[in-house]
């Protein structure tokens, strides 16, 4: 997916959240209000451009999604981030996604984040304990785990909202399996050619499938071939 914009003058979260904005990325006021609280500064690493649109290595073979596309995910998943409901993001990474997820749900909701490199776990939990989402890790209504998204994460299902963060050959059969009838999962899938695609299960636990947009992601693999390049 294109770049919005290159980023250039643009210094403040406040600043990319607005230009979000205006280029009718975010239209959610709820999304906005969540992504201006979160500093996305605090999630990459140390003197990265972090209000450039576009994806940026995190280490460990790993990124975090450009804004657009983690505005993109918020927006497709607003309905299903209400105060009180449970969300999985898969391949948690910096945690932000995890931390935005946290601050639409609440202290009543579960935001839960799965990372198969242990040490990119544990720099998103200090990336959480210096943001706004620091009370919700506190509290235990955030929290980031080591283990292999593939598998979700049964202890708090099912779940309201799923993201998997990196892109699939075919969708998940577990993940399928621990979203809530009403609920909604978005995964990239595909090798080569990637789709965003918003998979919804109905209320007799039947599935819908539609694609939003053409993505690159890097793959949903195991933690060995990440760490080998794949």
């Amino acid at each position: 997916m294109e770049r919005y914009w290159t980023g250039r003058g643009i210094s403040s979260n406040k600043g990319l959240v607005e230009q979000l904005q205006n280029y009718g990325v975010i239209r959610s006021k709820k999304v906005a209000e969540v992504m201006e609280k979160l500093d996305r500064g605090l999630f990459v690493p140390e003197g990265a451009p972090a209000y450039v649109d576009s994806p940026m290595p995190i280490g460990h073979n790993a990124t975090i999604s450009a804004p657009h596309m983690h505005a993109t995910c918020l927006e497709l998943l607003e309905k299903k981030l209400q105060p009180g409901m449970h969300a999985l993001d898969i391949g948690s990474g910096t945690g932000y996604l995890t931390a935005c997820f946290a601050m639409m749900v609440g202290l009543q909701g579960r935001a839960v984040g799965v990372e198969h490199i242990s040490e990119l776990v544990a720099d998103s939990v200090k990336n959480v304990q210096r943001s706004a989402a620091a009370p919700l890790l506190k509290e235990g209504a955030l929290s980031l785990h080591v283990g292999d998204g593939r598998l979700g994460w049964p202890e708090h299902a099912p779940y309201d909202a799923i993201h998997v963060g990196a892109a699939a050959p075919e969708i998940p059969k577990a993940l399928v399996d621990q979203l809530k009838p009403g609920g909604r999962m978005v995964i990239p899938v595909g090798n080569v050619f990637q789709d965003l695609k918003v998979v919804d299960k109905n209320s007799d636990g039947s599935i819908s499938v539609h694609d939003e947009t053409s993505v690159r992601y890097v793959p949903l693999t195991s933690r060995d071939a990440q760490l080998r390049g794949f």
